[in-house]
């Protein structure tokens, strides 16, 4: 067995929560796993190697079951009913072909104009100020209002909602970790209730209505933990590819000439902003069931495991010129990427997530042809690391001002 560098992920070096690609570049030199220490001083294992992390997402021996869990005394974590990140098949098959039933590919591309209608009006509020925080005017608002609307969430409860979600996200302290669990638990449960008596067209209304045709499908728990999870990971994720992918463009300003030029390279922009620097840092946790060696290192039983989908992102070992943005890859080569996961815990919402994102680029880009940074890089504040997202905490920009009669 190698002896295996512990990395510090604690986000107590400000230089990795802006850019974390170097070290996860140093881990993989040493070998595909490490051990790593993250944010309250406990260990586990980070895999940082592409092909070790793409077979990591379908290897039996790493369960999402937390009953496996060994190497620390409790979890600690703010998780609303039970979602299929805590679940192994046959439970995880169950759960996730109820999802595909109501969650169709048809139901989110029928959301494609009102997903265009929310961006533009979004825009037409801005482009009169001639400056804006693209993360809290646009990027996050966007994913926010059609992921409450597809779910059925009353517009004036998204703003609760949307603090509920950051303090689960990151809490920036136990309690008010706590209280925000509380909280969303006890909100989603009267929805659920709600959408459960009265109906609706609804996602959420299709779900319960789901549950009282064939209630031995799904269990209240199991729904409360599906609507946590689409909620949460339907706004917050997107919002990171939006604004990220904002910043690389604005960074590479070649890409953006090229872009504005041949708007069919839009699907391979997403594609490549998710490759370059994705939403989402690390996989959920993974327990392993048994002994298991990964390259050289032997991980005992009962070990948290995170699989670096960010890591194998940048593995020049799969993707050339790894630490360039270019988005004249080819879409295959760069549809690689496991940003959304692999295999069957490939995240079910990565279609709606395409949709918005280069519907929002496209619009931003469209209706601000002198989009510009306002601040230097060096002075971007990242969103406090939680080993699951990664995203900007503002992107401050400016463009010359325009009324809604400037739209496209």
């Amino acid at each position: 067995m190698t002896e295996a560098l512990v990395a510090d992920l604690t986000g107590s070096d400000p230089s990795f929560t802006a850019d974390p690609y170097p070290l996860f570049a140093e881990l993989r030199e040493r070998g595909p796993v490490h051990r790593a220490r993250v944010l309250d001083g406990r260990d586990c294992w980070l895999i940082t190697d592409y092909d070790a992390a793409r077979t990591a997402f379908t290897d039996p021996r790493l369960s999402n079951d937390v009953r496996y869990l060994k190497a620390w005394e409790n979890l600690g974590r703010n998780v609303v009913g039970k979602t299929l990140m805590q679940v192994d098949p046959p439970d995880h098959t169950r759960l996730r072909k109820f999802i595909a039933r109501e969650f169709t590919l048809r139901r989110v591309q029928s959301m494609r104009p009102r997903v265009e209608q929310i961006a533009h009006e979004l825009l037409d509020s801005l482009l009169p100020l001639g400056a804006a925080d693209l993360v809290e005017s646009y990027a996050l608002p966007l994913p926010l209002s059609v992921i409450c609307e597809l779910l059925g969430v009353p517009e004036g409860d998204r703003a609760d909602f949307h603090l509920w979600s950051s303090d689960l996200s990151a809490p920036p302290t136990p309690e008010r970790g706590n209280a925000a669990q509380e909280a969303m638990t006890g909100y989603l449960s009267n929805l659920v209730d709600t959408k459960r008596r009265e109906g609706g067209e609804d996602l959420l209304g299709a779900m319960a209505r789901a549950v009282q045709d064939d209630g031995d499908r799904l269990s209240p728990e199991e729904l409360l933990g599906m609507a946590f999870l689409l909620l949460v990971g339907g706004h917050e994720s997107t919002a990171n590819v939006i604004s990220s992918g904002t910043l690389a463009l604005l960074r590479n300003p070649d890409q953006l000439t090229a872009l504005r030029a041949d708007w069919s390279l839009l699907e391979t922009t997403v594609e490549e902003v998710l490759r370059f620097d994705g939403p989402v840092e690390v996989s959920a946790y993974r327990y392993t069931t048994e002994p298991i060696t990964i390259g050289d290192t032997e991980i005992p039983a009962g070990e948290v495991v995170l699989i670096g989908m960010a890591a194998a992102g940048r593995d020049a070992g799969q993707f050339s010129d790894a630490d360039s943005f270019d988005i004249g890859r080819q879409l295959r080569e760069v549809r690689a990427h496991l940003a959304f996961g692999h295999g069957v815990h490939h995240c079910v919402g990565a279609p709606l997530a395409r949709m918005e994102s280069g519907i929002a680029l496209r619009a931003l880009l469209e209706r601000c042809p002198d989009l510009t940074l306002a601040v230097p890089y060096e002075d971007l504040a990242w969103k406090p690391p939680t080993f699951t997202l990664r995203g900007l905490e503002g992107l401050p920009v400016t463009f010359t001002p325009v009324g809604p009669a400037g739209r496209a």
